[in-house]
């Protein structure tokens, strides 16, 4: 049988929103990733450090979005991909969930259509049925707006997890009748929500912790990772210079060794 990538209009817990073939020009010479991921933690470490409620440290944690994404694109990456909220999270008080969907509401209110005048995509992983309609239809509308901009692909990750990922990719491959010696790395990659995205260079996670926390698990096999004690509120542009100077320092080797010179 002849194999594809699963299409955008399949039923599916992790399907992709509809896209089109990004391209994008960034730094070839290896010294820039082309794919920054963030895992932005620490906001409610922030907030509790100033006596404040969790949801202004996730309110202060949007403010510095653009800034870090503006960054990004002045820096030639390509790729952003922001893990805003993960199938776990789910399970934290009622009061911060909905906060959080507040906040995430407003802000593609108030930032979409500054990031499509400045040529960025934005693209969604993960559920949107268990979100409010509202904010569903939100997202749909912002990826939608943006869907022809080529100048950085920004996905933000809500309601994400790797290992559902993974496993809503397996189930739509049998769904398709796929034989097993036709399965390989490339068609596995293919069918996860990321399949229209290079797998990430760099994983940055602020707030200090060293978990990958269910994160592009799949995606992540050599990513480079950097971990920062600074929370995200606190994570600005010039923190972003500092990740991707450590970055350049690196010696990239995908399970091999250094040639001798």
């Amino acid at each position: 049988m002849t194999v594809s990538p699963r299409s955008s209009s399949q039923n599916s817990s992790y399907e992709r929103l509809p896209a089109s073939d990004p391209v994008i020009l960034s730094s070839d010479d290896g010294t820039t990733p082309r794919h920054v991921a963030i895992i932005m933690d620490g906001n409610g470490r922030w907030a509790s450090r100033r006596s404040r409620p969790r949801a202004d440290g996730h309110r202060a944690g949007t403010e510095n979005v653009r800034s870090v994404i503006f960054r990004l694109v002045e820096r030639g990456v390509g790729y952003a991909t922001l893990f805003a909220f993960s199938t776990e999270n789910w399970s934290r008080p009622g009061d911060e969930i909905s906060a959080l969907l507040a906040i995430l509401q407003e802000v593609i209110r108030s930032e979409a259509e500054e990031l499509h005048s400045n040529g960025v995509r934005i693209l969604h992983i993960g559920r949107l049925d268990r979100l409010p309609a509202e904010l569903s239809q939100s997202i749909v509308d912002a990826v939608d707006l943006t869907r022809n901009n080529d100048r950085l692909v920004l996905t933000i990750a809500f309601d994400y997890g790797g290992r559902a990922d993974i496993v809503s990719a397996i189930k739509a491959i049998v769904a398709e009748g796929v034989s097993p010696g036709e399965i390989d790395d490339a068609l596995i990659a293919s069918y996860l929500s990321t399949g229209d995205t290079p797998d990430p260079d760099l994983i940055i996670r602020t707030g200090g912790e060293f978990r990958i926390s269910n994160f592009l698990l799949w995606q992540s096999a050599y990513s480079e990772f950097y971990s920062t004690p600074v929370q995200w509120p606190d994570f600005d542009g010039d923190e972003v210079d500092v990740a991707l100077e450590a970055y350049r320092l690196r010696q990239r080797r995908f399970g091999g060794v250094d040639p001798v010179v």
